[in-house]
């Protein structure tokens, strides 16, 4: 699932009439580097959640034809906008997107530009095989987020810090494998469009041992600001 529904305020005014995940870096949509790595990788059926011009994001791939090199995509959508004039948040959106997806599947946001990341079967398998609920990639703290988020054991697992808790943390790339049942405090399919966040959830799902995560060192930029954005294409090698 490519989270693709919200509103982009701080690119504004870049996104007053483009939907964050159509921008383009380095000649491409934010979106469509998700999309191929993902083909390449034999995941080929997605699901995208819209809301904010989200007619756009549908029309894009429309042009596409949804051939990525060799691979054709089948690819749903959950049009939050036109069915509730909102975006749901994450978990809300996940939730409602559930009836899409599979037992386990990758959740990923539309807005950062990760290009060297593999979306590999490898770990899909070793998810699927684990009791856990959910599996995290983290990332080194950019200047914008110094505090991280989520701590690392040297065992593999996410932990929820106390607040005054000192030890290191690191950024959730927005990159992770799900399970259908962190979703389960929400009505299946979310039929009544509520809005809901995910780090509640998955911070519940930490303290109970539940949430593996690891530590992705390479290339990785949140896209949230048009000063970010330029500086991804006027330094290509970064």
């Amino acid at each position: 699932m490519i989270l693709a529904a919200g509103r982009g305020e701080r690119m504004r005014p870049l996104t007053d009439g483009t939907p964050k995940p159509l921008l383009e870096v380095r000649g491409k949509a934010l979106i469509d580097w998700h999309a191929e790595a993902l083909a390449r990788s034999g995941f080929t059926e997605l699901v995208i959640n819209t809301a904010w011009l989200g007619a756009q994001i549908s029309d894009h791939f429309g042009r596409r034809s949804n051939q990525y090199g060799n691979s054709l995509l089948s690819i749903s959508y959950s049009h939050e906008g036109a069915e509730f004039g909102r975006a749901l948040e994450t978990a809300g959106g996940i939730a409602r997107a559930l009836p899409l997806l599979g037992e386990v599947f990758w959740v990923l946001a539309g807005d950062v530009f990760v290009p060297g990341f593999e979306f590999s079967q490898a770990a899909v398998s070793r998810f699927a095989a684990s009791s856990k609920l959910a599996h995290l990639w983290l990332v080194p703290n950019p200047a914008h987020n110094p505090r991280g988020d989520f701590g690392l054991s040297s065992g593999g697992l996410a932990l929820n810090l106390a607040a005054d808790d000192n030890a290191p943390r690191h950024t959730y790339s927005t990159i992770g494998l799900y399970r259908r049942a962190l979703f389960d405090a929400l009505p299946f399919g979310n039929p009544q469009g509520l809005a809901a966040p995910l780090a509640p959830l998955l911070r519940q799902a930490m303290d109970l041992q539940q949430v593996s995560a690891e530590l992705y060192e390479g290339a990785w930029t949140d896209v949230g600001t048009p000063a970010r954005l330029a500086e991804l294409n006027q330094n290509p090698g970064n």
